[in-house]
C-alpha cells in the first residue's frame, strides 16, 4: 500500500479516557520516555499514566487513527491569559505527537487546523504552547512571547536586606486558598501571566518533588503579597518561583533565602520577570542566563483586535491604518485588517484581499490619501501585540513593512510590556 493510499484510510477522532493507553505510549515514544529516564525522576509507568489523566477528562484531544492504533494526537486546553489588564480566552496546545512512520503526510497540520478551529469557535483568539521545536511551530505560525532566566547565586553574594515589617509562613501548596488568591490577583494585574483554574494548578506542580515547599510572605496587615516556591537538596537552594506584587515582598522573601543560608552553598532559581537579577545585587557577579519560554499565536485576528487594549492617545485619535497579514495555516486569517481610531473607539473594518484596499481612499480637507498600510506575517504579529518585541525593532529585522510613521503610531498604540509567563503544560 503507499502512503497516500494509507492516508484516505486514515481517520480523525476525538479521544477519551479510553486512550490513556495509547495516548500515553506515543507520548512516551515520541519524546523517548523510557522506564529508566521515569526511574531517575522518580516515577513509574503507572504514575505516568495516572498524571496523563487529566489531559484526557479535561482537554479536547484529536488524533489519527490507522484502523484502532492511535497514530497521532494532539491536546487543546481551554484557558485564561492576561494580555495588557484585559483577559483573553486562550487555548493551550499540549501533547502533540506522531509516530515516525507516519510522519510527511501532513497528519499534524491537519490536527493543528483543526484544533485552532475549535478555538475560533469558542472564542480562543489566543493560543499558547511550550515548543519541542522551535522552527517547526514557527513555520505553523506561532512565535516566541516569553523568556525564562535562571540564575546561580553563591552563599556569600546573597543580598544583604533589613528586616521587614511582614512575616513568613511556610504552608501546604495543594489547594492552600490563600496562595490561590494571591496567585489569581497577581496573575490579574500582571502582562502574560496564565490565569490558572485548578487544571492549570495541578499542570504547574504535575512534575515537582514531593519535598517541594512554598512560603508566603504577609505584610503587616496579614495580607499575602508574595510566595516563593522551593527546594532545599544537596546543599543547593533551588528557586522555581519568586512572585511578589511590591517590593516589600520581594525583600521579605529575599530575607528567607538568607535565613536558610546555613543549609546550603548556592542557590539556583528561575525568573520570569524579564528583569535581570544582577542588578539588585551588591555583588553582581553571578552567572544568569536566558532561553526562550513559550510561543504564542493569534488565532483569530478579528477578534484579537477587536478584544485588544490598545494605548490610545490624543495623538492616535483620527489614524486609519491596515494590517496585510500573512498565515501559513489560516485562511481566515490572510485578510486585510482595517483599523480607525475615532474619537470614541477603535474601528475594525476586514477586507478580503489587498485589491479592496487600494480601491478605499480617505477624504481629507485638502486632498484623497490612500490607506497606510502595515504587512507582515502571523508570526510578527504576535510577538508584537504580545509586547516580547518592538514595531521598531521588528521592522529593523525586515520582519515587518511599513513607513516610519506608522512604525511611531504602532509604538505609541501598543502598551510596553513583556510577558510574564512561569507555567508548564
Amino acid at each position: 500500500m503507499t502512503r497516500q493510499n494509507l492516508r484516505t484510510k486514515l481517520t480523525m477522532k476525538t479521544l477519551d479516557t479510553t486512550h490513556i493507553e495509547q495516548f500515553n505510549a506515543l507520548l512516551r515514544y515520541a519524546f523517548q520516555v523510557t522506564d529508566s529516564v521515569l526511574s531517575e525522576l522518580g516515577y513509574n509507568a503507572e504514575s505516568i499514566k495516572q498524571a496523563k489523566y487529566p489531559i484526557l477528562q479535561n482537554a479536547r484531544v484529536l488524533g489519527w487513527f490507522d484502523k484502532d492504533k492511535l497514530i497521532s494526537q494532539i491536546a487543546l486546553y481551554s484557558m485564561k491569559m492576561n494580555i495588557h489588564n484585559r483577559i483573553f480566552e486562550m487555548g493551550g496546545i499540549t501533547g502533540v505527537a506522531t509516530y515516525p512512520e507516519y510522519s510527511g503526510m501532513g497528519l499534524m497540520a491537519d490536527l493543528m487546523k483543526e484544533t485552532l478551529s475549535i478555538m475560533r469557535t469558542q472564542k480562543q483568539s489566543i493560543s499558547c504552547l511550550y515548543p519541542y521545536s522551535i522552527p517547526y511551530y514557527r513555520s505553523r505560525g506561532w512565535e516566541i512571547i516569553s523568556d525564562k532566566m535562571t540564575f546561580s547565586i553563591k552563599d556569600h553574594q546573597l543580598p544583604n536586606i533589613s528586616a521587614q515589617n511582614g512575616m513568613i509562613r511556610r504552608i501546604e501548596r495543594d489547594d492552600d486558598e490563600e496562595l490561590i488568591a494571591l496567585y489569581d490577583r497577581f496573575a490579574k494585574s500582571t502582562h502574560g501571566a496564565l490565569v490558572r483554574d485548578k487544571l492549570a494548578w495541578d499542570e504547574y506542580w504535575r512534575w515537582d518533588s514531593d519535598d517541594e515547599m512554598v512560603a508566603l510572605y504577609y505584610d503587616k496587615n496579614d495580607v499575602p503579597q508574595g510566595y516563593i516556591a522551593y527546594l532545599l537538596e544537596d546543599d543547593v537552594f533551588k528557586i522555581k518561583e519568586m512572585l511578589y506584587c511590591n517590593e516589600e515582598a520581594r525583600r521579605g522573601l529575599w530575607g528567607y533565602v538568607n535565613a536558610h543560608k546555613s543549609m546550603f552553598d548556592k542557590v539556583e532559581g528561575n525568573n520570569f520577570s524579564n528583569n535581570t537579577l544582577a542588578f539588585l545585587l551588591e555583588d553582581g557577579h553571578i552567572k544568569e542566563s536566558i532561553q526562550p519560554y513559550f510561543m504564542g499565536r493569534i488565532v483569530d485576528i478579528e477578534q484579537f483586535l477587536r478584544d485588544y487594549p490598545f494605548a490610545l492617545d490624543a495623538e492616535s485619535r483620527g489614524h486609519i491604518f491596515a494590517f496585510i497579514i500573512k498565515d501559513p495555516l489560516l485562511e481566515w486569517n490572510n485578510r486585510v485588517f482595517v483599523l480607525n481610531f475615532s474619537a470614541q473607539k477603535v474601528e475594525l473594518k476586514v477586507l478580503e484581499s489587498a485589491q479592496e484596499l487600494d480601491s478605499m481612499q480617505i477624504h481629507s480637507q485638502a486632498k484623497n490619501e490612500r490607506i497606510p498600510s502595515v504587512k507582515t506575517d502571523i508570526q510578527t504579529l504576535t510577538t508584537m501585540f504580545f509586547g516580547y518585541k518592538r514595531p521598531s525593532y521588528l521592522a529593523k529585522i525586515k520582519r515587518l513593512e511599513a513607513s516610519q510613521d506608522m512604525i511611531n503610531l504602532l509604538e505609541s498604540i501598543i502598551p510596553r510590556a513583556k510577558p510574564y509567563f512561569s507555567d508548564y503544560f
